[in-house]
């Protein structure tokens, strides 16, 4: 039931072109929460929490109906003060009052506080991508990007994602790596602005 690759601009390898370190967070096992916080302190704040249809990108991942009913979380998550990790999180909506309510109840928590402890649930593999238009995501990392950074200017971002399932019924998670994460995942040595 994992989803599979498509014509769209997710794949389950990363480019070619990528570094090796990005490869590693693209691909990297286990909830990103504990990797971000052997970088330094995590915080998390909600962007919005709201329900939705299904656009056509994440349909298509989840084998859905485009527009069917789901409850998203977004939120973003900051290393030392930075903004560095965009996050949107859906489910259908049914589930989240049912199997996946705990998505409802995390407030400022990491999703990973409901996801890593339970054998019931499984992951399939990761889907990554240079995040354009097309990608839900797109939207709330520019937004981030723009009141955060002032940045308006054209950047590359790297996204992953992939889908939690528990009796069957799914959790897609979307995670971007915003460009200040690149800075600090390098070295203590270069000066990232605070948000």
């Amino acid at each position: 039931m994992s989803p599979h690759p498509d014509h769209s601009c997710w794949s389950l390898t990363p480019p070619a072109s990528l570094q090796i370190r990005q490869k590693h967070w693209l691909m990297r096992p286990g909830p990103l929460t504990a990797g971000l916080r052997a970088l330094g302190t995590l915080k998390l704040r909600i962007i919005r929490e709201f329900s939705a249809g299904l656009t056509r990108d994440e349909a298509r991942c989840l084998q859905k109906p485009v527009r069917s009913p789901v409850w998203v979380r977004e939120v973003v998550m900051s290393i030392d003060g930075v903004d560095c990790v965009v996050a949107r999180s859906l489910t259908p909506l049914g589930a989240s009052h049912g199997v996946w309510q705990g998505m409802r109840r995390l407030r400022s928590r990491p999703l990973a506080d409901i996801l890593y402890h339970e054998r019931s649930i499984t992951r399939s593999a990761f889907q990554v991508a240079r995040v354009n238009q097309s990608i839900a995501l797109h939207k709330t990392a520019r937004h981030v990007l723009r009141s955060d950074h002032n940045q308006n200017k054209p950047v590359t971002l790297l996204a992953r994602r992939s889908v939690f399932w528990r009796n069957s019924y799914p959790l897609l998670v979307a995670e971007c790596f915003l460009p200040a994460f690149w800075l600090i995942e390098s070295g203590p040595s270069v000066q990232v602005k605070k948000a």
